[in-house]
């Protein structure tokens, strides 16, 4: 299989038709070999339009949501963002692309620990990954541009609200169990903050102290 030849199509017929128009994100997901962040039994369906399991109940999301999610940050470049969610990596590959430096946070330490070697292999070296509550953020390194959740939260944690620049956007995916609106909120000013609704999403539960409990996140 052509990797290159799969992904310049992905990008043409789930991203580009799909009214992604950024270009720095539209070149990310031109650039990143998708099918390295699966097990490589799944790499034929690497660039399909869905998601695909990457072990421990957990998921790399569907490409154009990826596309959809990082165009909302509304990325110039030079950027200081915090992914709250490494999971395959991908997600923080294409960030890394396009920012200064990409905080992530996972609470899977076998996750963590395929992310940060696949990372490095492709030459992403401005990546900081950390085991942790990612409900809690990553109050050392704050304040962050943009922050980006990957699974979904009962609630916005404040933690996020807390460790935004004033500019600063919030993506993140708020609702059930089993389905989410996926948010973006807007720091305008110290206590101002403004959300809209972008769609409707699944994504897997955010399980911390200010989302999910274990439980409840099955």
């Amino acid at each position: 299989m052509d990797y290159a030849i799969a992904r310049r199509r992905m990008v043409e017929k789930q991203v580009l038709a799909r009214g992604i128009h950024a270009p720095l994100v539209i070149e990310a997901m031109k650039r990143v070999p998708r099918h390295r962040f699966v097990e490589e039994a799944l790499w034929a369906q690497s660039y399909g339009d869905h998601p695909l399991p990457i072990g421990e109940k957990q998921t790399i999301s569907q490409p154009y949501m990826v596309a959809l999610m990082t165009q909302a940050l509304e990325l110039k470049g030079g950027e200081r963002i915090l992914e709250i969610g490494t999971g395959s990596g991908y997600q923080t590959a294409i960030l890394a692309q396009i920012v200064s430096r990409v905080y992530s946070v996972e609470r899977i330490p076998a996750l963590a620990r395929r992310a940060r070697r696949v990372l490095d292999d492709i030459g992403c070296r401005n990546v900081n990954i950390k085991l942790s509550d990612g409900t809690i953020g990553w109050e050392n390194e704050a304040p962050f541009d943009g922050i980006v959740v990957t699974a979904g939260s009962p609630q916005v944690p404040p933690h996020y609200l807390e460790q935004l620049t004033i500019g600063g956007r919030l993506i993140i995916p708020v609702g059930g169990r089993g389905s989410q609106v996926l948010k973006r909120v807007i720091r305008h000013g110290r206590e101002d903050f403004r959300e809209e609704n972008l769609l409707d999403c699944r994504f897997v539960p955010l399980i911390g102290k200010d989302g999910w409990s274990e439980g409840e996140g099955r």
